[in-house]
């Protein structure tokens, strides 16, 4: 009963994130939308779905390698792609900021969802999705039905990777950051990939 938006950004977002990305960080996307929606509305929170789901499209597009940046933190470096895509697709300056503001704070450690619903809702969508942080506020059922549409595939090994290489060329970065805090070691203890305790 997860609401997915079907606007025309919310579609072109979708598509744009698939030409891109790799078939796991894509399934990933869909994943981080549905447990953040999920969260969401299990909490009454007001959010604002069609932000939400074109940050979760996007929200790892800075560690794609057409659009790595350098030497900014990939989440910065996908805040500043997702707000060309929000220009070209014809959102106003601010939303096109906001958009940039959520795709940044899901890597936070935590993000006051007074402050910040859909930029509270993304980090706690990506949060379970590679660490299973808190994976006990979804449902049983609901995390067997989102991983049966949408399979981790090779994500552990993919991210793992990811984030060292991150790390490696950009130190002071968020993925630096997250590796030198053990981000690795949870991935790979992640309950949403025991079959026995991950539904």
């Amino acid at each position: 009963d997860i609401h997915v938006p079907t606007t025309l950004v919310a579609e072109q977002a979708a598509e744009a994130a698939a030409a891109w990305c790799s078939k796991t960080l894509m399934e990933h996307n869909h994943r981080a939308y549905l447990w953040a929606a999920a969260r969401g509305t299990d909490m009454g929170l007001a959010f604002d779905e069609e932000l939400l789901y074109v940050a979760a499209m996007l929200h790892d597009i800075g560690l794609v390698g057409a659009f790595d940046n350098a030497t900014l933190s990939f989440d910065e470096a996908g805040g500043n792609v997702a707000w060309m895509f929000a220009a070209g697709a014809g959102w106003p300056v601010e939303r096109r900021v906001r958009l940039a503001e959520v795709i940044v704070r899901h890597m936070w450690d935590s993000v006051d969802p007074a402050f910040d619903a859909e930029g509270h809702l993304l980090e706690v969508g990506t949060a379970i999705d590679i660490s299973g942080r808190d994976a006990g506020l979804w449902a049983p059922e609901l995390r067997a039905e989102i991983l049966a549409a949408h399979p981790r595939l090779d994500l552990v090994d993919e991210f793992t990777a990811c984030f060292a290489d991150q790390a490696r060329r950009k130190p002071d970065s968020s993925a630096a950051a997250a590796v030198r805090s053990g981000i690795e070691r949870r991935i790979a203890a992640n309950v949403l990939d025991r079959p026995d305790t991950g539904a």
